[in-house]
């Protein structure tokens, strides 16, 4: 009998019970791979010294005070450490407890910042199908998950959904990559223009879609193409890099690969990477000067924001991934990770697609490859992989709906920064048997 209200409280779970480098161990001594670092989170793996030094020196010094009456050193440091690597001008850091938090904040930004700008007109929001943004009210009425959203429809703001940079699945047969783009850019504009070209406060994208879709890149420049239809019509572009952003792709901020940044970013999982909750938004210079010189202060607010310890967490994890380089590994380890599971689905009817950037990487299952056809969802594949491989001691982040939020499996693949070459071919070597025994 258990008191803790689980998410599916149906299910038995294993108790975990530690944690050593990339591996987490349950209470029977059974040890896992942590192939995915539970949502993309921990990117140190578990255990590492010098965050839990960080966290144990903090807490000793000063655990929490709340942000109306101090800022900490701590918070500070943080705020300079990821400022000073920000595209563009991202320079205002507002920390949070998590991912659906600060895309709330960002949000409730985006409105103030046109109130305050004398454009109280602007309202809509506009993001991607096939997206998810948290699972808060306001972030999940901007996403696009489906299935995530279906209960609670009728509790939603009304938002807008325009299509997602889907290669694999919807760039159509010769078209060009950069036609491609042009359609999507072409499909936004249509849309701010529908709803009224000073009415759309601002448009919401993941910068490589996370685990709604299993890993999406964007194409060539989209959104070089996307930032150029938002500026021309006022509207904000704010980047939802909860899981691909702090160094998952190989670069710290995933846009930074694309040549563009946004008026508002948003980061969290691999920011703390799992040892405290934390989030963050960061807001542009424009913005934050628009709010600052208007009404002074932004109209939003949590009690655990800027926590001291989650902050100490954090600069620790985000000073390790600079000074040992750890985005060097990200990249290699990535391209071997792509190139083995290349190798040795090769011959697969049931996979369709390898996919991602840096360590973040999606395997798309299929019926049958040529045709792209989805298996029968009834069959719940992505849950039988997430089975086979806990069975043999590897962990994996795979979801359904992977199409349109019925149809559709994939497997999320986010391991540790610190893994090594052997760590990578063991991970191969531990899924491929489990994804034989779910499609069986």
């Amino acid at each position: 009998m258990t008191h803790v209200f689980h998410r599916y409280p149906k299910m038995t779970l294993p108790v975990a019970a530690a944690g050593e480098g990339i591996e987490l161990i349950d209470s029977k001594g059974k040890r896992y791979l942590d192939a995915c670092g539970g949502a993309a989170v921990s990117c140190l793996g578990h255990g590492h010294p010098r965050v839990l030094a960080a966290i144990h020196k903090q807490v000793d010094e000063l655990a929490y005070a709340h942000t109306s009456f101090f800022t900490t050193a701590v918070a500070e440091q943080l705020a300079d450490e990821l400022s000073a690597s920000a595209p563009g001008d991202l320079n205002h850091v507002y920390f949070l407890s998590g991912g659906s938090e600060a895309v709330e904040a960002a949000l409730k930004l985006a409105r103030q910042y046109h109130v305050e700008n004398g454009q109280k007109q602007r309202r809509h929001f506009i993001a991607r199908r096939q997206s998810y943004h948290g699972n808060t009210l306001g972030a999940l009425a901007i996403g696009g998950n489906a299935w995530r959203r279906e209960a609670f429809l009728p509790l939603l703001t009304p938002s807008h959904h325009v299509a997602p940079c889907y290669a694999y699945r919807e760039q159509l047969s010769g078209e060009s990559d950069a036609q491609y783009v042009q359609r999507l850019a072409d499909e936004l504009e249509a849309k701010i223009l529908e709803l009224g070209a000073d009415e759309v406060a601002a448009f919401v994208a993941e910068t490589v879609v996370g685990a709604t879709a299993g890993a999406v890149p964007p194409v060539g420049d989209y959104f070089k193409k996307i930032r150029a239809v938002c500026d021309k019509y006022g509207v904000l572009l704010i980047l939802d890099e909860v899981m691909s952003g702090m160094g998952r792709t190989g670069h710290l901020y995933a846009c930074a690969e694309d040549g563009i940044a946004p008026d508002i970013l948003v980061i969290a999982k691999g920011l703390g990477a799992g040892y405290q909750p934390i989030g963050a938004m960061i807001a542009s210079d424009r913005i934050y000067n628009t709010v600052v010189g208007g009404s002074g202060f932004f109209q939003h607010g949590h009690t655990y924001i800027g926590h001291a310890t989650a902050c100490a967490a954090a600069l620790a994890v985000q000073q390790t991934i600079r000074e040992e380089q750890l985005l060097l590994n990200v990249q290699a380890r990535g391209e071997q990770l792509r190139a083995r599971l290349r190798e040795v689905f090769a011959n697969y009817p049931n996979v369709g697609d390898v996919r991602g950037r840096g360590l973040f990487v999606g395997v798309e299952l299929v019926a049958e490859r040529d045709s792209k056809q989805p298996l029968d969802p009834a069959r719940r594949t992505h849950s039988r992989v997430k089975s086979e491989a806990m069975q043999r001691g590897l962990l994996v982040y795979p979801m359904g709906g992977t199409v349109d939020g019925r149809q559709g499996d994939h497997i999320l693949i986010a391991p540790p920064f610190i893994s090594t070459a052997a760590d990578i071919d063991a991970m191969v070597e531990r899924l491929v048997p489990a994804v034989d025994a779910a499609l069986a």
